[in-house]
């Protein structure tokens, strides 16, 4: 097992909109390139493909992008050690597996025991589900729940967690 100390964690959470992913690029370019961003979403219509399309265009010719909408810890198990990777996000990905029926509890369990052993600079952006409303629907309260779970499992093994609120980053850990 790799030592900690050759890698750090670091979670990046907000609202939609918060200024996530842009703030985890800024932090993942203060590394040396390439840079690894492992996308999560998936191009199910126009407006899905539009929000890729936005995120691709901020990164430059040194972002090599591997697409993971289920296996993500297949693809972080991949990386080289020493690799600056940013995840974005933790809550498509979670989407992605409760649409396809998959074990939430065992794949989140897989997840955060390879996410606690960084081999390099990770940086990992999540959606706080948390501060709305609750959800009319089953559905919405399973994921919900399920987002909660997850964001606290990565917040306790991360070296530092980030809330990011209208375009600023708050420290939490």
């Amino acid at each position: 097992m790799p030592d900690r100390a050759e890698g750090r964690l670091t979670f990046i959470i907000g609202g939609a909109r918060s200024g996530k992913s842009a703030h985890a690029e800024t932090l993942a370019t203060a590394t040396p390139s390439p840079w690894v961003y492992i996308a999560t979403a998936q191009a199910y219509d126009d407006e899905m493909r539009e929000r890729i399309a936005l995120h691709r265009s901020r990164r430059g010719e040194d972002w090599v992008t591997v697409d993971a909408p289920l296996d993500l810890t297949g693809a972080i198990e991949a990386l080289p050690d020493h690799q600056p990777v940013l995840i974005d996000c933790l809550t498509l990905w979670l989407t992605n597996h409760m649409l396809a029926e998959h074990d939430i509890e065992a794949e989140c369990r897989r997840l955060s025991d390879v996410l606690s052993r960084p081999r390099g600079p990770w940086f990992v952006v999540s959606n706080e589900v948390g501060l709305g409303i609750v959800p009319d629907n089953a559905l919405g309260r399973r994921f919900r729940d399920a987002a909660g779970r997850l964001n606290q499992q990565v917040a306790a093994i991360a070296d530092s967690v980030l809330m990011m609120v209208a375009g600023l980053p708050l420290k939490v850990k």
